[in-house]
């Protein structure tokens, strides 16, 4: 008996990479999948492959003995994220967690960002967040138990370089996750997310023209995949039952549990604040406080183990 033995999950973008790792492990612990994916290439362009990556997996999954079907509708839509989340229901008779894992880029320097390359990935990465985790709160509602996993980043909760439009998608599925675990808890339902750190066609992206950049990818490629999936299988699990509304980090074998905002410092006065005195009297008390400009890579700089 497998951790999610009778239990069904939603893994949005379970085609490639770290959401096909999800799926396939979500399906040896014994649950029942819907492969959710579109099939399409990193920007979102239509895939000239054959056979979907959603239904790859599921024959996978069906080949160890497991259950999953495939879907291939958008989370950007919202009578998608309907209709996958119905799909885990009608084949399966119930829902029980929802990986939102679906994702594109459009990496651009902000000043050369469209509103295109904007909308486009807000529609995924949070909307479509939004979109599937609303779909099945009803469900979870009534059966009282359900655990959400929103996949953020550390573009978000850190920094990069040509990345406003995903860290801003990426740290307001963090708020997203918060609001969904604060309005639910009554309804004994978790809500979290998971910075996975993974070398992917999501990241495979990256500029790697300089000898700085060169030593920075073939750092990326080490990590793993696969690596992400056993912490979402235990937080999807009853085991993770208590845990709820936090932010956590994978990289290879390492678990992070990362700080959430909350004051460092504070300045008082009791005149009340001119333009004038914060100018000659907070900046510089505060100054000492202030975060760097940092990336990603700034902070985890010891290689993945």
């Amino acid at each position: 008996m497998g951790m999610m033995q009778g239990k069904v999950a939603l893994v949005t973008g379970a085609g490639r990479g770290v959401g096909r790792g999800i799926a396939l492990a979500l399906a040896k612990a014994g649950a029942a999948v819907v492969v959710n994916d579109l099939g399409v290439s990193l920007t979102g362009d239509e895939s000239a492959e054959n056979e979907s990556p959603a239904q790859q997996v599921v024959a996978e999954i069906v080949a160890m003995g497991g259950q999953a079907v495939a879907n291939h509708d958008s989370v950007a839509d919202w009578a998608g994220a309907c209709a996958m989340v119905k799909a885990g229901v009608d084949n399966f008779g119930r829902i029980d967690a929802v990986v939102n894992n679906a994702g594109n880029l459009r990496d651009v320097l902000f000043h050369k960002m469209s509103p295109e390359d904007f909308d486009a990935v807000l529609a995924v990465h949070l909307k479509g967040s939004f979109n599937t985790s609303r779909a099945a709160a009803p469900f979870f509602k009534e059966q009282g138990s359900g655990a959400f996993v929103h996949m953020t980043s550390t573009s978000g909760l850190i920094g990069n370089l040509g990345q406003a439009n995903y860290a801003a998608a990426k740290m307001g599925i963090v708020g997203l996750s918060k609001s969904i675990a604060i309005d639910m808890q009554r309804f004994s339902i978790r809500s979290n997310a998971v910075a996975p750190f993974a070398w992917t066609r999501m990241v495979s992206s990256i500029p790697n023209e300089t000898p700085e950049q060169q030593k920075r990818v073939e750092g990326l490629k080490k990590l793993v995949a696969e690596k992400i999936a056993p912490f979402v299988v235990a937080l999807c699990s009853d085991a993770g039952a208590k845990v709820t509304g936090q932010i956590f980090g994978v990289r290879n074998n390492e678990i992070y549990l990362f700080s959430q905002p909350r004051p460092i410092r504070t300045a008082h006065t009791a005149e009340g604040w001119t333009p004038e005195t914060v100018a000659e009297r907070v900046f510089d008390q505060f100054a000492n406080d202030f975060y760097p400009l940092q990336k990603s890579g700034d902070v985890f700089t010891w290689d993945p183990v």
